[in-house]
């Protein structure tokens, strides 16, 4: 019976309305910058993609939130260059801090309808709960500002681990704060690689929530497992 369940964050429990490049493009319009949000969109998953994983190993933790806002610096002006605008900012830094802070509050994100229930479900079974993300430390203020945070007994987050999903390490890391062994825990995440590719790694049970299953039907997800354990939607999962 499962006792423990790890989720992810950031497109498992919540994600951002309408789109990154839709939340950019409208700060931005408020220092002058005139940008596509379809095309910045585009170039922001770019610029994400080829940006090397949000991990700090041996880093001090006082000098890890100015790690976390430079490497988000980086991959949100590239986005800007990549859609070539870049050169309309008259203070990019500037922009930038407030496009940081923007996004540890509430306003630019929402949760999904399927989570709520799910939590409160899993809670009243006496199933603990714990997130384990690639995310940054804005996630403890996000997860408060979205009501998330009473829901979960611990948040592990790949800057303070110093690796990330798929890296076994960050698994571990959450593991040992629930005294638990990893085949007594289930992960759930949307992303196929890092979540269910790495905690199945790790030696946890795992459920893919692939919350759009129209990529595979296309052809624009390639599966590399015969079996895979995975849903839609958190409605129907019962353990």
């Amino acid at each position: 019976m499962t006792k423990i369940i790890f989720l992810d964050a950031a497109g498992t429990l919540f994600d951002v309305r309408g789109s990154v490049g839709e939340v950019y493009r409208q700060l931005a319009k408020s220092f002058e910058v005139t940008v596509n949000s379809q095309e910045l969109n585009a170039a922001f998953s770019q610029s994400f993609a080829s940006a090397s994983p949000m991990a700090f190993p041996g880093i001090e933790a006082a000098k890890i939130p100015e790690l976390e806002f430079e490497w988000w610096q980086t991959v949100s002006a590239k986005a800007f260059q990549i859609a070539g605008v870049f050169h309309q900012f008259s203070d990019f830094s500037k922009f930038f801090a407030e496009l940081y802070a923007h996004f540890a509050t509430a306003e630019p994100w929402f949760v999904y309808p399927d989570v709520f229930p799910a939590l409160n479900k899993w809670q009243k079974q006496g199933i603990e709960l714990a997130v384990v993300s690639n995310f940054d430390s804005r996630l403890y203020p996000v997860l408060k500002a979205l009501n998330l945070a009473e829901y979960f007994t611990s948040v592990t987050i790949s800057t303070e681990v110093g690796a990330a999903k798929p890296q076994s390490q960050i698994f571990t890391a959450a593991l040992q704060k629930h005294n638990c062994i990893a085949e007594n825990v289930l992960h759930i995440g949307d992303s196929f690689k890092a979540d269910y590719c790495g905690a199945k790694a790790a030696g946890l049970k795992a459920i893919w929530l692939n919350r759009e299953p129209e990529k595979v039907e296309s052809g624009k997800i390639t599966l590399t497992e015969t079996k895979i354990e995975q849903c839609s939607s958190l409605d129907y999962l019962t353990f």
